[in-house]
């Protein structure tokens, strides 16, 4: 599956809780299918995506908001991999990681990363994350079915083929302006 079509399989399911983005192409194509204040682009913060997604699991518990949803992509996992450590740790209930891995650092001339043998599922497994896997779109629809209704913490692993999806527009969005329009539809939904 191309990260785009997992991308719209994310969307399609996930219209009212917070969506944590990582950085560069993930967050542009993410905001190519749909820009919507429940989306939280990470633009320059590689590695950091399942931190804030584990902060912002945390400060949601005992609310109105039933999830709180990472993508990750497989580089940026690799640059901080303690962030899934401390989710496995911290285990929060209402935390979904979806890590869309294609094997190579999609933002730099797709140099390939250490998951071309290395399974980052079974990592995710070490350090006690619930693990589901998906192989294409259909299979990613089931997983975020399930990991949207029952308690995880959840990582969803998702292979997606390498590459960017050609003439996504850059996305130009001042991080204090995007970090507004997210606190803004965030704070309402807390109840």
């Amino acid at each position: 599956m191309k990260r785009i079509e997992a991308l719209r399989t994310i969307v399609d399911s996930t219209p009212d809780v917070p969506v944590v983005a990582t950085c560069a192409a993930t967050s542009r194509e993410l905001a190519s299918v749909a820009d919507r204040p429940n989306h939280l682009y990470l633009l320059d913060a590689m590695g950091l995506a399942i931190s804030v997604g584990t902060g912002l699991a945390q400060a949601v518990k005992d609310t109105n908001v039933s999830r709180a949803v990472v993508i990750e992509g497989d580089g940026s996992l690799l640059m901080n991999p303690g962030s899934a450590i401390t989710a496995g740790y911290l285990a929060p209930e209402n935390l979904v990681i979806v890590l869309l891995d294609n094997g190579v650092y999609a933002s730099t001339a797709s140099i390939p990363t250490q998951a071309v043998s290395i399974d980052l599922g079974r990592f995710a497994e070490s350090v006690d994350l619930k693990v589901l896997r998906a192989e294409n779109t259909e299979e990613l629809a089931l997983a975020l079915k399930q990991t949207l209704t029952e308690d995880g913490p959840w990582f969803i692993h998702a292979r997606t083929e390498p590459g960017n999806e050609p003439g996504t527009p850059l996305l130009l969005i001042d991080p204090v302006v995007h970090g507004a329009r997210f606190q803004n539809w965030l704070t309402p939904q807390l109840g």
